[in-house]
């Protein structure tokens, strides 16, 4: 019992501190973002916080269970109650946090204070390449398309009383340098976060059913990350194992798969269900496997 007790604190631990620190980044992020859009989007902190929970949320879950599951192979704990106390506390935080969230939203936008990136003057270049065209907004951002300065290397400063929406002016410097494997994989995270989101707000049946067969599905994965005896190359797997999912899961969940499921099916269930089936059926393979490979280690030699 001791096992599994330091078997759930440490996931309990780990999600909520993944799930903290993922937050913050996220909401940094999200910021910096919404700084480069002129004019900015009406958003406030509150709605961008909720955002990046909502991010940080699909990210906690998948790192979380792949680091228990990890964690529980490497410590001999039995196998299926290790599996079924992850599947429990994994959805229970789950749907904690998207319940919390799904309440939050419903603050009164004026009830939150909005963000205030700089004033007159403000400057927006960048900061890493000096040779590039910096544009001074003299109102700041409440007047993205008022009066502004350009300054192009080699040329003398221009100004403008009023640039309009249609001008023709040298784009913002905003470059954006994130490797493609990162920006894909941040996608990926957010579309899932987004299916989450809508599976809630369709019904609490919906979503326990969804989020359900992917928790399933994540924990079925236990015999996978133990192939090796060397912990890095398991937590190596995980990573894999992780992209993998998000990749499929992405896969199954746009409009084209989803249309191949409407006609294969042909009203036979609903086409919201594939997903979940699917989900829970790869997983069911999963454990099945895993229980005949586990029999067959502990046959005697020559049977």
């Amino acid at each position: 019992m001791r096992k599994f007790a330091k078997l759930i604190l440490l996931f309990s631990l780990t999600f909520i501190i993944i799930f903290a620190l993922v937050t913050g980044i996220r909401f940094l992020t999200l910021r910096v973002d919404w700084a480069k859009n002129l004019p900015p989007k009406p958003e406030t902190a509150l709605t961008l916080i909720i955002s990046a929970a909502h991010w940080a949320l699909t990210f906690s879950l998948f790192s979380s269970v792949m680091l228990a599951l990890n964690y529980a192979a490497r410590k001999k704990c039995f196998a299926l109650m290790s599996i079924l106390c992850i599947m429990v506390f994994s959805f229970a935080f789950c749907f904690g946090i998207s319940f919390a969230l799904d309440k939050w939203k419903q603050v009164p936008p004026s009830q939150s204070d909005g963000i205030i990136l700089g004033s007159e003057g403000l400057i927006l270049s960048n900061s890493l390449d000096k040779n590039e065209t910096a544009v001074i907004l003299l109102n700041g951002m409440a007047q993205p398309y008022g009066p502004r300065v350009t300054a192009i290397p080699g040329q003398p400063l221009s100004y403008q009383q009023a640039a309009g929406i249609n001008a023709s002016l040298p784009p913002v410097p905003f470059v954006d340098d994130t490797p493609y494997f990162l920006k894909s994989l941040s996608i990926d995270i957010r579309l899932k976060a987004e299916m989450l989101q809508i599976k809630f707000q369709e019904g609490i049946l919906n979503y326990i059913i969804y989020a359900g067969s992917l928790v399933f599905l994540l924990c079925a994965l236990a015999y996978s990350i133990k192939i090796s005896v060397w912990p890095l190359a398991n937590l190596f797997l995980c990573a894999l194992v992780f992209r993998g999912l998000l990749s499929l899961s992405t896969f199954l969940n746009s409009p084209e798969t989803q249309a191949v499921f409407g006609s294969l099916l042909n009203d036979i269930i609903p086409v919201s269900f594939a997903v979940p089936i699917l989900f829970s059926g790869f997983g069911l393979l999963l454990l099945i496997y895993s229980l005949l490979s586990f029999m067959a280690k502990r046959r005697p030699d020559g049977d």
